[in-house]
């Protein structure tokens, strides 16, 4: 698969199939987007908000979540916050995500069929990896918690405006999580 990805963007570089996208670092509409990595999302997400390129900053990890304080999430958004002049921040997650109900125990057999030796799977159990990929059981309830997690970062400022939301996954339908 990755030889035909690769195939194809030879042909769309050669045929400048880029130009429609150029733009700079910098998102015109000053919003950075907090979501899920479900690929439902990819292109009905932006469509849906009425994005396009170089419109804001969208950042994506399995359930939208921010874990710690000091975890990519976090850090993305204040990169897009300090150098990007980001604004207002949108927690976006959506209906029937895959993060909901996900967990540790049902990631281990599948670790170990593939050959993750039972060592190692003790070494991250013993530093937390069952809290780590523990996903989420109430999508309005996790909304929130990742709200309350960028809006009290200690990091960033009280001026940025920051809500949450759930999308449909289906219709794009936006319905704000107060």
């Amino acid at each position: 698969m990755i030889d035909d990805i690769l195939r194809f963007n030879d042909y769309f570089v050669r045929a400048k199939a880029y130009e429609p996208f150029v733009t700079d670092k910098f998102p015109s509409k000053h919003v950075a987007v907090l979501t899920c990595m479900d690929t439902r999302l990819t292109e009905l997400l932006p469509k849906a908000l009425g994005l396009k390129n170089g419109d804001a900053k969208i950042i994506k990890n399995a359930g939208g979540l921010i874990l710690s304080e000091t975890d990519s999430a976090i850090r993305s958004l204040l990169v897009a916050i300090y150098e990007l002049g980001v604004t207002e921040v949108m927690v976006v997650h959506h209906s029937t995500c895959g993060a909901c109900h996900m967990s540790y125990a049902e990631f281990k057999p599948h670790m170990q069929e593939r050959g993750i030796p039972e060592a190692t799977l003790a070494a991250w159990e013993a530093r937390g990896v069952a809290d780590w990929l523990e996903g989420f059981h109430d999508t309005e309830a996790s909304v929130r918690r990742t709200v309350a997690a960028v809006r009290n970062h200690p990091l960033v400022p009280k001026d940025v405006v920051v809500r949450g939301f759930i999308i449909d996954s289906t219709t794009g339908a936006l319905t704000e999580i107060a």
